[in-house]
C-alpha cells in the first residue's frame, strides 16, 4: 500500500497510457466523417438544395484541412490548451449547426452555416495535432505503428459514432448534430491533461514489441467486428436490443488496450538502473550529433574530401571513418589552411521550422507525391457513391463503410510496414510510400480495364492505399525535418489531400462524368425519336450509367500514382543516408 502513490504517478506519467488516450480521442475526432450523415438532416430542416449542401461540404473539407493555427501553437502553448481550444470549437460550431436545424435559432444564412460547420470541423485539426504531436515525442523510435494507429482511429471515428448514436437510439435524427457537439467534448476534456509529451524516450522496454501487437491485435479485431456488424445490419436487420449490446461490444472494444499501461505499472518490477542506462537516447542527439561544433558549424571540405567509399560502410566504421577526417580539418582549419564556414541551415534529419522546410526539395516531392496519391484517393472516396449507381448498385452505403475500413487497416498496416522496411532491411520510409502508391496505381487501373468485381477491387486498394500514405508521410516528415515543428509540418502536408481532390474531383471526374451523361442523354433522346429536342435546364440532373462514367478518370489517376511512386523514389535516393544515420544502419 505505502507504494500505491508512486504507482499511481508512474501511471498517470506512463507513454502508453498517453498513446491509449489519444486512440481514445482520435476515435471522436474524425466529426467530419459523418457531415455524409448529418447533410441529409441539414438539408431537410434548411430547406437546402443539393448545391448549397454542396458548399457546406467544401467549408467543411476546409475545416478539416487547414491547421496551421493549430500546429503554429502547438510549439508554444501546452497541450491541454490545444485540446481545449479544439473542444471550444468542435462544441460552438455543431451546437450552433443543432440549434438552427432543431429551429431553437431563426434561419441561419447560407454563410453563417457554412462558418460554424468550418469552425466545427476544424476542431480536429487541435485534436489531431496533439495527439500525434505528443506521442510521436514520446514514441521517437516508433513514428511509423503510432502515427498509423492514431491516423487509422482518426478514419474509423465516422463508424465508431455512428454506432454510438445507434446505441443511443435518439428520438430524431437531428440529435446526431447534437452528439457531434457534445460527445467528443466531453472525452477530450476528460483526457486533455494526460495526453502530452512526457520524454517517453526514457520508458523503453523489451515488452514495448508485445504492447504494439496486442494493439495490432485490437485494430484488426475492431475492423473486423464494425465491418462484420455493417453487413449485419444490412443483410438481415438487427432489433434495438441487439444494436445496444453491439454498441457495448465496441466500447469494450476501444477502451481494450488501456490494460497495456496498467500490466506495465501495476504488475511488473521497475526496470533496474543498468536496463534502463542501456535504453536509446532521444532522437535529436542520434540525428543531430551530440558535440555542440556539430551543431553550430560545419567544414565545407567534408564532403570533397570523404570517398565515395565511406558510405557503403557499416554505421560504427562510417562514423569514425567521418570523425577522423574531421578531426584533421579542424587541425587545419586551426593552422589556417581550411576555412570553416557556419552552417545556413539545419540538414536533413535535424529540427526545421516550417519556413526552412519549405524551401527544401524534399519537403515539397514528398509534398506533391502525396498530393497526386491522396488526392487520388480521396477523389474515389468522395465519388463512390456516384461510381456505385452508374454501376447499378442501389445500395451505396456499404461500399462507404467498406471503404473506410480499409482506409482504416492501410493507415495501420502502412506504419507497421514502414517500420519494418526500416528495422529488418534498412530502407529508407519513403519506399513504403513507393509502394502502396503501386498498389494504388493497380486498383485504379483495374477499374479503368472493366475487370470483374471491379467495384470491390478499387474500393478495397484504394482505401488501404489511401490509408497507407497518411501513415507514412507524417513519421517521414518527422525523421527528415525534425520533432520541433512536427505540428506546422504535419498540418501543412494535410493540406495536399484536399487539393489534389479539389483538381481530380472538383475539375477532371465531375468534367468527364458529366461529358458521358451529357452524351448518354442526347443518345436516348435520339433513340426515342424525339423530333423537338428539349435541353436540360440547369437544375436539371444529369446521370451517367456504365463503367465508362470513370473509368478515365481512374485511367488519368492511375497514372498519376505511379508519378507519385517516382518522386516518393527520388526522395529514397537523396535521403537513404540521413536514414542510415538515424537508425544505425547502411541503407540501400
Amino acid at each position: 500500500m505505502e507504494q500505491l502513490p508512486e504507482k499511481l504517478k508512474a501511471f498517470v506519467n506512463n507513454r502508453w497510457l498517453v498513446f491509449v488516450c489519444a486512440m481514445w480521442v482520435q476515435s471522436c475526432a474524425g466529426v467530419g466523417y459523418l457531415f455524409g450523415s448529418i447533410s441529409p438532416v441539414i438539408k431537410t430542416a434548411m430547406g437546402y438544395n443539393q448545391r448549397q449542401i454542396a458548399i457546406l461540404g467544401v467549408a467543411k473539407d476546409l475545416g478539416d484541412s487547414i491547421g496551421f493555427v493549430a500546429g503554429s501553437l502547438c510549439e508554444t502553448l501546452p497541450i491541454w490548451v490545444i485540446l481545449l481550444i479544439g473542444v471550444v470549437q468542435n462544441f460552438v460550431g455543431y451546437g450552433l449547426v443543432g440549434l438552427a436545424v432543431a429551429n431553437i435559432l431563426p434561419d441561419l444564412p447560407l454563410w453563417v452555416m457554412c462558418l460554424a460547420i468550418f469552425v466545427g470541423t476544424n476542431g480536429e485539426t487541435y485534436y489531431n495535432t496533439a495527439a500525434l504531436v505528443s506521442c510521436v515525442q514520446n514514441f521517437p523510435r516508433n513514428r511509423g505503428p503510432v502515427v498509423g494507429i492514431l491516423k487509422g482511429f482518426a478514419g474509423l471515428s465516422g463508424a465508431i459514432l455512428t454506432q454510438v448514436y445507434a446505441m443511443i437510439n435518439f428520438p430524431n435524427e437531428a440529435a446526431l448534430i447534437f452528439m457531434v457537439a457534445v460527445g467528443p467534448s466531453i472525452v477530450v476534456i476528460a483526457l486533455m491533461f494526460i495526453i502530452r509529451p512526457i520524454g517517453g524516450h526514457n520508458q523503453v522496454r523489451p515488452s514495448d514489441g508485445s504492447s504494439f501487437l496486442l494493439t495490432y491485435s485490437v485494430c484488426f479485431i475492431l475492423a473486423a467486428y464494425l465491418l462484420g456488424v455493417l453487413v449485419l445490419e444490412d443483410v438481415v436487420g438487427i432489433n434495438q436490443t441487439l444494436v445496444t449490446l453491439l454498441g457495448v461490444l465496441l466500447i469494450i472494444l476501444i477502451l481494450f488496450p488501456v490494460i497495456i499501461p496498467i500490466l506495465l505499472v501495476f504488475a511488473s518490477e521497475p526496470s533496474a538502473p543498468v536496463e534502463e542506462n542501456l535504453l536509446p537516447k532521444p532522437e535529436k542527439q542520434e540525428a543531430g550529433g551530440s558535440a555542440q561544433d556539430v551543431n553550430e558549424i560545419i567544414l565545407s571540405e567534408v564532403e570533397d574530401e570523404k570517398p565515395p567509399e565511406v558510405d557503403s560502410l557499416p554505421a560504427s566504421e562510417r562514423q569514425k571513418r567521418i570523425a577522423q577526417l574531421q578531426a584533421k580539418l579542424f587541425q587545419a582549419a586551426a593552422d589556417g589552411a581550411v576555412r570553416v564556414k557556419r552552417k545556413r541551415g539545419p540538414r536533413r534529419g535535424e529540427d526545421f521550422t516550417l519556413q526552412q522546410a519549405l524551401i527544401k526539395a524534399d519537403f515539397w516531392l514528398m509534398f506533391v507525391s502525396l498530393l497526386l496519391a491522396a488526392g487520388s484517393g480521396l477523389t474515389v472516396i468522395d465519388n463512390l457513391g456516384q461510381i456505385c449507381r452508374s454501376l447499378g448498385y442501389s445500395n451505396t452505403s456499404i461500399f462507404v463503410s467498406v471503404a473506410s475500413i480499409f482506409n482504416f487497416l492501410g493507415r495501420v498496416a502502412g506504419g507497421y510496414f514502414s517500420e519494418t522496411i526500416i528495422r529488418k532491411y534498412a530502407f529508407p520510409r519513403p519506399v513504403a510510400m513507393a509502394v502502396v502508391q503501386v498498389i494504388m496505381a493497380f486498383g485504379l487501373l483495374y477499374y479503368a480495364l472493366g475487370g470483374p468485381g471491379q467495384i470491390y477491387v478499387t474500393t478495397v486498394l484504394t482505401g488501404l492505399g489511401y490509408g497507407a500514405n497518411w501513415a507514412i508521410v507524417p513519421a517521414s516528415a518527422s525523421e527528415l525535418f525534425g520533432l520541433k515543428s512536427f505540428g506546422a509540418l504535419y498540418n501543412f502536408f494535410g493540406l495536399a489531400s484536399p487539393a489534389g481532390s479539389l483538381i481530380f474531383s472538383g475539375v477532371i471526374a465531375s468534367g468527364i462524368y458529366d461529358y458521358y451523361a451529357e452524351k448518354q442523354a442526347s443518345l436516348r433522346q435520339a433513340i426515342s425519336g424525339s423530333l423537338l429536342t428539349i435541353p436540360l435546364r440547369d437544375d436539371d440532373s444529369l446521370t451517367c450509367e456504365g463503367s465508362i462514367c470513370y473509368s478515365l478518370t481512374c485511367l488519368l489517376m492511375s497514372g498519376f500514382c505511379l508519378v507519385a511512386m517516382v518522386l516518393s523514389l527520388i526522395v529514397v535516393y537523396r535521403t537513404r543516408n540521413v536514414y542510415a544515420q538515424l537508425y544505425g544502419k547502411s541503407s540501400t
